[in-house]
């Protein structure tokens, strides 16, 4: 586990100082991978060279994010290429929002509504869970999914601008979304913002794996597996953007000091896949 204190918390783990990582990658499970194209090669080996040089949102444009999702299923695609694994870490990313019977949680870029179900079986029915997605053809698909749970409400609407008031939630969860946001800082801002104080942030993504040279198998790998998968479904070109999203983005480190600059204390980072994702959570301060 990476533990990085926010600005007004405590180190939670050993003697460590505030800002000082510990590391611990947790239960690791195989991530398969082959050779991969030159140009994702290339533009990987230029992001882990600068690690300063991370990009502070998607490199496509929102609209064009959304009419792609409106015709494929990601969280399916997710389930295939992890072998069910992504299941296990959904359930970690419950655990770590600590909501319970009764609760409020908001899940954002929720798709399909996965991550947004496990809360809401967590919640129970006196609970509510809002899933927030910009594809209507994603809320569709989740509301027709989910049609028996009275708790769970999907909305059309803005990761960056939720259409709820402040500290409106116990939790809110993000899950394999990040990526796709404009400004990652702003999405984690806008979950901070309708959290209560003391209400926790929870973000579950892909991330470079460590060291370096793994990493680098790890990218390529996926950047020939996700389209690969994609052509089975009739999607190539589609599906290749999901490793892509992946070329630059922040690694685990940056990812958590992003979350304390957005406001967020008691910042933590738990690893899973031999480093391949990333559980972050954090705490608005109260």
């Amino acid at each position: 586990m990476i533990v990085i204190a926010g600005p007004t918390s405590q180190p939670s783990t050993g003697d460590a100082p505030p800002g000082e990582p510990v590391h611990d990658d947790g239960d690791d499970v195989p991530t398969p991978g082959d050779p991969g194209p030159r140009a994702i090669e290339t533009a990987l080996e230029r992001s882990t060279r600068t690690p300063g040089s991370a990009r502070g949102g998607s490199h496509r444009p929102e609209g064009e994010i959304t009419a792609m999702f409106d015709e494929i299923a990601p969280d399916r695609l997710n389930t295939i290429m992890t072998f069910g694994l992504d299941r296990r870490w959904r359930a970690a990313a419950v655990a770590a929002s600590r909501v319970g019977p009764g609760d409020a949680a908001i899940d954002v870029a929720a798709g399909t509504g996965k991550l947004a179900g496990a809360l809401a079986d967590r919640v129970g029915p006196f609970g509510r869970v809002a899933a927030v997605d910009l594809s209507p053809g994603m809320v569709a698909r989740g509301r027709a999914a989910t049609s028996d749970l009275v708790q769970l409400e999907f909305v059309v609407g803005n990761a960056l601008a939720l259409p709820f008031e402040d500290g409106r939630f116990d939790a809110a969860t993000i899950a394999f979304g990040l990526r796709n946001l404009s400004d990652f800082g702003a999405g984690f801002r806008e979950m901070r913002r309708v959290v209560r104080p003391g209400g926790r942030v929870v973000c579950l993504e892909l991330t470079l794996p460590r060291p370096r040279w793994w990493g680098r198998v790890y990218q390529v790998g996926f950047g020939r597996l996700a389209p690969l998968a994609g052509s089975i479904a009739g999607r190539r070109e589609m599906y290749a953007y999901l490793p892509a999203s992946l070329v630059g983005f922040p690694d685990a480190e940056q990812l958590a000091r992003l979350m304390v600059e957005a406001g967020l204390v008691d910042v933590t980072v738990r690893r899973f896949g031999l480093g391949a994702v990333a559980l972050h959570t954090g705490r608005a301060p109260g």
